[in-house]
């Protein structure tokens, strides 16, 4: 009867301890999903931002119509990429909003360049309030990918630690993908003035 209850004691050690692991790669999951909601608020926000400073300039920069469209290309990846990943942040889909968000900042930073030569449009009000919200939101999503980078290293890390890498793998958990910068030109921040 001793050994029964010592083998029941050493299974419900064991059972505990698993449901403890579990819970905190659950856990720690959706911590790192949370994060990618916190950078998909501040994409979605940029993405608005940008079909009303295209707008704005249109007015102003009637000989760069290529370069506008290619603005809103951009975008318009950038949004398709975004809601991919929106719905499964731990496959691929993030790696292609990382190059997505890449190339749109190409083309921002292009944009903003050639909006330098309009004198009329960087006195604006409406061009000047726009790149006001646009730098905030760029400092948000620059914070928020922070966070989410963060929170996946952690999720990560708990996944591939021992022993807590064999209920992992029990229960089919996957090391999530971080916001990583595509290229080095994307780590410049996009410069924004007028």
């Amino acid at each position: 009867m001793i050994p029964l209850l010592i083998i029941l004691g050493v299974v419900l050690v064991i059972g505990m301890w698993a449901m403890g692991v579990y819970n905190s790669l659950v856990t720690l999951r959706n911590r790192f999903k949370n994060a990618f909601a916190q950078i998909d608020v501040q994409l979605k926000r940029r993405y608005d931002l940008i079909p009303n400073l295209v707008e704005t300039a249109k007015g102003y920069m009637s000989h760069e119509k290529e370069t506008l469209e290619a603005v809103i290309q951009a975008r318009n990846a950038a949004e398709t990429a975004r809601s991919a990943a929106t719905g499964n942040p731990e496959s691929d889909s993030v790696a292609q909003l990382a190059a997505a968000e890449s190339g749109l900042g190409g083309m921002l930073g292009k944009f903003f360049a050639l909006s330098e030569s309009y004198p009329d449009l960087r006195s604006n009000q409406n061009m000047l309030q726009l790149q006001e919200e646009l730098t905030s939101t760029e400092s948000k999503v620059a914070f928020a990918r922070q966070a989410y980078n963060d929170a996946v290293m952690n999720f990560n890390n708990k996944l591939e630690t021992f022993p807590s890498n064999i209920i992992a793998g029990m229960f089919n958990f996957v090391p999530a993908t971080p916001f990583e910068v595509a290229d080095d030109s994307e780590r410049e921040a996009v410069e924004v003035k007028f």
